[in-house]
């Protein structure tokens, strides 16, 4: 349930709001896929082929952007469309996304920021490609993504295909390890890598079916342990790039990054335009095969609870 003090700043679509409270499955999605991840028109035409997925599944899904100042929980087609053009929208995380609220900006919400805003409107599963995690070099640069510390305080389940490849797999599970945040591989023992099915570190835990983790996240609540969980779902098998490959990929697109002084907020998005680059468009076809898969396997969670 909304917070009354949050009321005055969110736009609950009405398809959502009647989900909410019917008790219908609804799965919460984020934006700056839309408007940093992919360009345009691929990008729309990615959020509605997912949003079709998981009503599809028979849940409700909820895009979920900060536009013109107004937190939006669900985006109308218009919306959507209109988002995945706007140039020089926010990035937004947790410490931005009051601000892009007071200053009526527009922005991509990241996992952080969806996070929040999903538990603000009562949404208990989220769909990503790919969490933020600890960068490569992070001993030195500290550059570390406040999606982990969400993680660790908001209770919703994050249905990703795993850390985005570009960051440091091994640091992001120690990270998640410290912070009390259960890691899943889903049908898996091994942690994927975005783009590939496999890594070279094992995942924390394994469940194989929807029911299962949404039972492990009941008693989780039961118990009054506080914070949220990582499902780690692989890519299908016919989309991925085998990891050998994508490391060369990745290893060229950040000596690039370092070159162009590229850092911050600007890495990642810089990275995965690089990579679009390098692979000709083949790793935007993965990109968006495992966030349909983690769309579907999301709208089954939510079915679940």
């Amino acid at each position: 349930m909304t917070p009354e003090t949050a009321r005055p700043h969110i736009d609950i679509h009405p398809e959502v709001a009647a989900a909410l409270e019917a008790g219908t499955a609804v799965v919460a999605l984020e934006s700056t896929i839309i408007t940093h991840g992919m360009p345009y028109p691929d990008n729309n035409a990615m959020a509605a082929r997912v949003e079709e997925i998981i009503r599809e599944e028979g849940a409700v899904p909820a895009t979920i952007a900060v536009v013109d100042g107004r937190l939006k929980v669900g985006l109308s087609a218009a919306e959507r469309e209109a988002l995945a053009q706007v140039s020089g929208a926010m990035k937004l995380s947790r410490a931005d996304l009051a601000f892009a609220v007071a200053q009526g900006r527009t922005g991509g919400t990241t996992v952080a920021a969806t996070m929040i805003a999903a538990h603000l409107a009562g949404i208990g599963v989220f769909a990503t490609g790919g969490i933020g995690g600890v960068h490569k070099g992070a001993e030195t640069s500290f550059d570390i993504s406040a999606d982990l510390d969400e993680l660790a305080r908001t209770p919703v389940i994050v249905v990703s295909a795993g850390a985005k490849a570009i960051l440091d797999i091994e640091k992001t599970l120690e990270v998640l390890e410290t912070r009390g945040v259960p890691v899943i591989g889903y049908g898996t023992k091994v942690m994927p890598a975005f783009w590939s099915r496999t890594s070279p570190y094992a995942a924390p835990l394994t469940l194989d079916s929807a029911e299962a983790i949404a039972g492990f996240h009941r008693t989780r609540g039961a118990l009054g342990i506080v914070g949220g969980m990582l499902v780690a779902n692989p890519v299908p098998e016919e989309a991925e790039i085998p990891a050998e490959i994508m490391q060369g990929h990745i290893a060229a697109a950040q000596a690039d990054a370092g070159k162009n002084r590229v850092t911050g907020k600007d890495v990642t998005p810089y990275l995965l335009s690089r990579l679009l680059e390098i692979t000709d468009g083949e790793s935007l076809r993965t990109n968006i095969a495992l966030v349909e898969n983690n769309a579907r396997l999301a709208a089954r969670i939510a079915s679940a609870l």
